[in-house]
């Protein structure tokens, strides 16, 4: 087998390594044509000092006898090329170990990527953990550029302000020029403190890049060794993830280059003469002194990727899903022909704009440890790691999935490296699993005595089962989340730990193909031999996709092409082939496509027409329909060189005589149908047209494949394995609707499965920003009787509301709904949040029953429902009929017919308030509104599908069993916290008060019965319902205790009914917290739900306050409108600070990246920062900072704000100081500042400025003066804690994070 990129010798040898977290892989390709693999020990200083160069030598000294030369290095005559995919950048990354770093941004800004988008990484953790930074200092430079909005900007002083050009036709006004002097001043006081690499990150220098230039240039003279500058980084608009990566790159890249050197360094003549390539996070190799370290992240995993595209592709034409489990993690990918890249990921909380292949990681490995939880089987997310490892490693550590596979006799540890033990020459250690499994057997069974008691390798075939379904999620999320049909795929197997789950995944899924590679225990090594080597070259545009612009876009084009083969020849290459790349999107939306040519276009067809119909084909398919007559604007030219290298066909394998290959022994091994009696076969005794019927375990070198029973395995004349999966059709017909602890865990995954894949069908049919863009929405599913049974996502806000909607229609409507009926509400006494949230609800009919089976629904933000303010959300309303359209029940779609006409009058007509309009966008209403129906068909099929495969009394049962899950999670906590008040007060009754700016308390009582887990929480004493809108419908604070008690939870429990059931809450009728029919809620929902939140851990003496506080903004016009909420401080708790610049409890919203932000609106943001005038309380632990906002107008608009604690302060806790209110100002150009208050709407003029100076967080425990703990403003002392090694990344992901920030 030979490899080539261009004429080489026959006589050497070439080398493809894969260095991983844990092993290195490295394949060697012989002269002769054989293939030569070998593993070993990413890390072993004793024996070696770098684990792919030892490799390439033990292979060498054995092939040749000679591969030290005289001088000590290796000799090199014999090797043709190396290929390499490394971890080395992943690592420093996640354990922070790059070098020292200073970042240099415009004036104002010097917190910017510290905030970042101000969403917190985890909903309910209130001892938030945010990312520590990559720089160690930050420097603010004093000049600016914004884009010159020549139509809109009235500010007088433009006429003076110079005018630079962008990328397309784009310009920008320079409002403040570099002084050099300053500069030059600045970078010396840097490098005096012996940093030597520079980050320079500067506002909308991606199009226009002369500002970061200069100070390049400056950085230069003065001898700075690693100078990035953001648009050279990735030259791509929004300041925040292009910040990101310019600090990942000059963070990383020192760490990289010495790694690469040090590589070199045992060579002869540091590899002067041999081709050196690495692969990158895109799929393609790069040569050494071109690797980016930014562009490194994802180096090992992507060789997997193009290993089985490459080899995958010739034994199947359906799309293939990658499957890569290894110790920590598992990887998932898709390939249908070609790579599915993204140009933004985000790993170890940095957000990186790179093209990267898709490769979703979830957390689930060998190394996941298990736990009983509550009733619940729980595998991960925490691992045993590499030290201690699991149970069986000899080190004492936790019972892990690997542990279950042992005990079940999947993994045979004779067969395994003995490599154990003190002397690293033990195998496996069953009986230390065995010992650990009993102990928690005996815990599960006296957890469930009614149950019949549980067998050891029953419990473990329940963990083994769980963790396959916590894989299968992001595989349906990858396929039919997309509308993609999962079982139309074939799974492809590689990785350590994949062979043993890879039948039962694909049974699970209804693949019935699964192809394991006869490398694939070393497949990113063999991605590595086989991958092209790829030039990437980008340029903004910012140009219509418009034929008035061809000449120019066909222009840039070109010129990026000339440079990628002129590249690639110097480097080589005879067949180089160029793919064109349009980055397009609709104008006035973020979701940006890269585009191709269409291959489908007609001969003759115009140029842009090909780019265009791909645009719009892909749309169609992501969102499911199109926009008419909206401009295409191309963000971004890409050209993607790829310099093929030429592989011959892998060896053939000898042809079996016999179909039946020899058996090397026979072993039991644990399935559900019980113990099974398998053959073992050994993969090197393997020949082509071999057949294997299972159950049987096939053993390589690199892993063990578990063959399970109805299964079958083909041997390739490559020698590659493909599984026949024989679908099971009663496999659910033994579950009866008695408790099973595994099968509840695997329902509640199932469940959950429900709520996510409605909310994916919802976003990709729906046509506003809010839904399809900001993800505004949530999806549900309801018992018969209205309880809630799982929600997705997790939006604090929507947590239970939406139940007292469902259950409200059943009071109202009860027997009278049919099939084909489907309601609409949103009114605050119906369960409703506030107006623009509006809920369609759906019965579910299951044939042969007369009532709903089951309640599917969607609540989703709409822009605009009418009422006397653009937005629907008057931040001055005082009734209900000025904030819009209500509905309490209303019939939307009648014995299946959409009832249009209704819905249109109800819409656009007034609601009678003097100044109340129609909606003002009907078409987006309905869009958005047909969507939610279609989401909840979704959810009706899936529902039904269930049903069909268990039966309704199993499901429903198991709908139940869920609900009583959470009420013992629930329950539990309130026992432990019931001592926990004992101790601390002598009573189990707690109480707390807390107030609103205009003084209306909110009081709370809550009485904890000790033995029974329950809990009464009575708000009588809270203030009547005020004047303005801060009242909160009963549902939201319903809301804001199931949020609460998650978070005391401190674990994953199933968000439902069953939360609430240990609870009984007492609301008095017409307060503030259950306002009368007429009352205004819209600043209940975003302000009072705080407040609620606030006296609940007040109460509970949790913590200290945090800002209590969204922060409201709207500006607008007539034409166009702008929302935002902004960020300040988290509260501190008995072990943790409070964190800077952070948006806290019910909500999360990311605000607008500063580029977007000026590039769309008249709107200058001069200044986005903490405060500096130490707005966090003292204490034990210190609050976290408010943030301060400065916004600087362009032309007349309307300002309107709606905040709290303007007037009194988030309060501290055991001692700690309170953190200080914040502050509403307004600057006038002729000098004055006025004070707004904290609800407003004025209209401001040209030049005005808002200012906003945010809450901070209270602090926790009495400050004895010297003990700071660190604190230095951003708390960066919590990111100095321990966190988890594994880091979830890739799209699904991604996805999941944008829902929980809204």
């Amino acid at each position: 087998m030979t490899f080539s990129t261009k004429a080489t010798s026959d006589r050497k040898y070439c080398f493809a390594v894969d260095r991983g977290g844990t092993f290195t892989d490295v394949m060697c390709l012989c002269p002769d044509g054989r293939v030569r693999t070998l593993k070993l020990l990413s890390e072993d200083p004793l024996r070696y000092s770098d684990a792919p160069r030892e490799g390439i030598k033990r292979i060498l000294q054995e092939e040749t006898g000679k591969a030290i030369g005289e001088d000590g290095l290796i000799d090199t005559s014999q090797i043709d090329w190396i290929r390499m995919g490394t971890t080395v950048a992943t690592n420093a990354l996640l354990e922070r170990k790059g070098d020292p770093v200073a970042l240099l941004v415009n004036e104002g800004f010097r917190d910017l990527l510290y905030i970042g988008n101000q969403a917190r990484p985890k909903i309910f953790e209130l001892d938030i953990q945010k990312p520590s930074n990559l720089y160690s200092i930050v420097s603010e430079v004093n000049c600016r550029i914004v884009p010159a909005q020549k139509d809109k900007c009235q500010l007088k002083e433009k006429k003076n302000w110079k005018i630079l050009q962008g990328a397309g036709d784009s310009q920008y006004i320079e409002i403040c020029s570099i002084n050099e002097d300053e500069i030059t001043k600045t970078l010396q006081l840097i490098k005096d403190r012996g940093i030597n690499s520079l980050a320079v990150v500067l506002a909308h220098n991606y199009s226009c890049s002369e500002h970061e230039l200069k100070i390049g240039e400056i950085a230069k003279k003065l001898g700075f060794d690693f100078i990035t500058l953001s648009h050279q980084a990735m030259p791509m608009s929004r300041l925040i993830p292009r910040g990101y990566t310019a600090c990942a790159e000059a963070y990383l890249t020192p760490h990289v280059v010495r790694y690469l050197n040090s590589f070199k360094s045992g060579f002869a003549d540091q590899l002067k003469g041999i081709e050196v390539l690495f692969m990158q996070s895109d799929g393609g190799l790069t040569q050494i002194d071109k690797f980016r370290a930014a562009r490194a992240i994802l180096s090992g995993p992507a060789g997997g990727v193009v290993g089985y595209a490459m080899t995958g592709k010739r034994e199947t034409a359906l799309p293939l899903i990658g499957f890569d489990m290894g110790g920590t993690s598992t990887d998932v990918s898709r390939y249908a022909g070609s790579y599915e890249h993204v140009v933004e990921s985000t790993t170890a909380g940095v957000t990186i704009q790179a093209p990267q292949l898709d490769i979703n990681t979830v957390a689930a490995g060998g190394g996941s440890r298990l736990f009983f939880r509550s009733g619940l089987f729980v595998v991960g997310p925490e691992s045993a790691g590499a030290h201690p490892g699991p149970a069986c490693y000899r080190k004492g550590g936790p019972l892990t999935v690997t542990d279950a596979n042992l005990i079940l006799g999947r993994l045979l540890p004779q067969y395994f490296p003995k490599i154990f033990g003190p002397q690293e020459n033990e195998s496996l250690d069953i009986e230390a699993t065995r010992k650990k499994f009993v102990e928690l057997t005996e815990t599960i069974n006296l957890s469930q005595k009614e149950r019949a008691q549980m067998s050891v390798e029953n419990v473990a075939l329940g963990f083994i089962r769980v963790a396959n379904e916590a894989m299968c999620r992001p595989i349906r999320a990858l396929t039919q989340a997309r509308g993609l049909d999962t079982s139309k795929h074939v799974l492809v197997c590689f990785g350590g730990a994949g062979g043993q789950h890879a039948c039962a995944i694909a049974r699970e899924l209804g693949i019935s193909k699964v192809l394991i590679h006869k490398y694939a225990g070393i497949l990113s090594a063999y991605g590595m031999a086989l991958a092209d080597v790829v030039q990437e070259l980008q340029e903004p545009c910012g140009l219509d996709l418009s034929s008035a612009n061809e000449d120019n876009l066909k222009q840039i084009l070109s010129s990026l092409q000339k440079r990628c083969r002129f590249t690639l020849e110097n480097q080589g290459f005879k067949e180089i082939e160029l793919e064109s790349y349009l980055h397009l999107r609709y104008e006035g939306t973020d979701g940006a496509l890269m585009c191709t040519s269409s291959k489908k276009s007609s001969i003759g067809a115009k140029w842009l027409d090909a780019y265009q119909e791909t645009f719009l084909e892909r749309y169609r398919t992501e969102y499911g329909f199109i926009l008419e007559n909206r401009r295409i604007i191309v963000d971004d030219v890409r050209v993607r060189g790829l310099g093929k290298t030429s592989a011959s066909p892998v060896n053939k394998i000898a042809e079996a005589k016999d179909h039946q290959p020899k058996t090397e022994a026979n072993t039991s091994i644990h399935f559900e149908q019980g113990l099974l009696d398998a053959p073992i076969y050994l993969a090197e005794n393997l020949l082509y047209k071999h057949r294997v019927n299972g159950p049987a375990l096939i053993i390589d070198k690199l892993s063990t494949i578990v063959l399970e029973p109805d299964c079958e395995v083909e041997v390739t004349e490559y020698g590659d394995l493909i599984v026949h999966v024989h679908s099971k059709s009663s496999k659910h017909s033994e579950i009866d609707e008695k408790l099973d602890a595994i099968q509840l865990s695997i329902f509640s995954h199932r469940f959950m499965s429900i709520a996510e894949q409605m909310g994916r069908v919802l976003q990709s049919t729906s046509i506003s920003t809010n839904i399809k863009e900001r993800l505004d929405f949530s999806c549900a599913l309801f018992g018969n009787d209205g309880g809630l049974v799982s929600n997705a996502p997790h939006i604090p806000v929507h947590l239970g509301a939406m139940q007292e909607t469902v259950q409200y229609q059943l009071k109202v409507r009860g027997k009278s709904l049919k099939d084909g009926d489907v309601i609409l509400s949103n009114h605050p006494q119906a369960g409703g949040s506030h107006l623009p949230d509006l809920t369609v609800i759906t019965p579910v009919f299951y044939k042969g029953h007369d009532g709903p089976v089951f309640f599917v629904a969607s609540r989703g933000h709409h822009a605009d429902i009418g009422g006397i303010t653009p937005g629907s959300m008057p931040p001055h309303s005082t009734s209900l009929a000025q904030e819009g359209a209500s509905f309490k029940s209303f019939l939307i779609v009648e014995n299946g017919v959409f009832q249009e006409e209704k819905v249109t009058e109800r819409f656009t007509t007034p609601t009678g308030a003097k100044g109340a309009t129609g909606t003002r966008n009907l078409s987006d209403n309905i869009s958005d509104l047909k969507a939610q129906i279609a989401a909840n068909q979704k959810g009706i099929q899936l529902v039904s599908d269930l049903i069909d495969s268990y039966g309704l009394k199993v499901v429903q049962a198991y709908m139940l069993y869920i609900q009583q899950n959470a009420e013992i999670a629930v329950r539990d906590m309130l026992k432990e916290i019931a001592i926990d008040t004992l101790k601390r007060t002598g009573s189990f009754v707690l109480q707390a008060e807390e107030f609103m700016d205009d003084g209306t308390p909110i009081r709370l009582k809550v009485t904890i019965d000790p033995d029974k887990g329950f809990a009464e929480c009575d708000f009588a004493g809270s203030g009547p319902e005020v004047w303005g809108n801060c009242n909160a419908p009963r549902a939201i604070t319903l809301s804001a205790l199931i949020y609460c008690l998650r978070c005391m939870v401190g674990h994953d429990v199933p968000l439902n009914q069953g939360c609430l059931s240990p609870i009984q809450i007492k609301i008095p009728k017409n307060s503030i917290l259950d306002p009368s029919d007429g009352a205004a809620v819209v600043g209940g929902n975003v302000l009072t739900s705080q407040r609620v939140v606030d006296t609940v851990l007040k109460a509970f003496g949790v913590c200290a306050a945090s800002q209590g506080c969204m922060n409201n903004v709207t500006i607008g016009d007539e034409q166009w409108g702008y929302y935002e909420t902004v960020a300040g401080g988290s509260g501190a708790g008995p072990s943790w600070h409070g964190i800077g610049g952070v948006h806290t409890h019910m909500t999360n919203t990311r605000i607008t990246d500063p580029e977007i932000l000026e590039l769309r609106y008249p709107i200058i943001l001069k200044r986005f920062c903490l405060r500096t005038d130490a707005s966090g309380g003292k204490g034990r632990f210190c609050g976290g900072e408010g943030v301060e906002r400065h916004l600087l107008f362009r032309k007349p608009v309307t300002l309107s704000i709606l905040t709290e604690r303007r007037t009194l302060e988030p309060y501290g806790l055991n001692g700690g100081e309170p953190g200080k209110r914040g502050l509403n100002l307004l600057y006038k150009p002729d000098g004055r500042i006025i004070s707004l208050g904290g609800k407003t709407c004025i209209d401001v003029d040209t030049g005005d400025m808002f200012v906003m100076k945010t809450p901070g967080g209270g602090g926790y425990g009495t400050c004895t003066g010297d003990d700071d703990n660190g604190k230095d403003g951003t708390c960066t002392s919590n990111a100095g804690k321990n966190i988890q090694k594994f880091q979830e990344r890739g799209s699904v992901f991604e996805y999941r994070q944008a829902q929980e920030t809204v």
